[in-house]
């Protein structure tokens, strides 16, 4: 149950780093390219890298420590950092096939899902 505290009070900062990141691209660059989205994915993917690496020598992985700012912070800000890891993990793993159908799959099936999704409720919206 700690853990999940850590995760939820983590993932409200990571969300109102996100809302402020968005609100700030909005208003310098307007709404013509998704700058904010890719500058938090980025800039969420190469925290996750430093993160998990400045965590490796901690026996247990510093779990109370990985939740709070990984699962929570980061989470709140970008899943975006979290798949990086999973296809990271992947690949130095040389577990290529599957690391080319999680890539294949997560973008494919997200959009899939997203459009889906804003399928179903127009048709009960009409």
């Amino acid at each position: 149950m700690q853990l999940i505290l850590y995760a939820a009070a983590g993932g409200a900062i990571g969300a109102g780093l996100r809302h402020a990141i968005n609100t700030a691209f909005l208003a310098w660059f307007g709404p013509g390219f998704p700058w904010a989205t890719l500058t938090v994915n980025v800039v969420g993917s190469l925290l996750m890298g430093a993160l998990i690496q400045a965590l490796m020598p901690f026996d247990g992985g510093a779990p109370a420590l990985r939740t709070f700012l990984a699962t929570g912070i980061l989470g709140g800000f970008t899943t975006f950092s979290a798949f990086s890891l999973d296809v990271w993990v992947l690949y130095e793993r040389q577990q290529h096939v599957a690391l080319a159908l999680y890539i294949a799959v997560s973008l494919l099936a997200s959009v899939a899902a997203l459009v889906l999704g804003m399928a179903l409720v127009r048709s009960v919206m009409r």
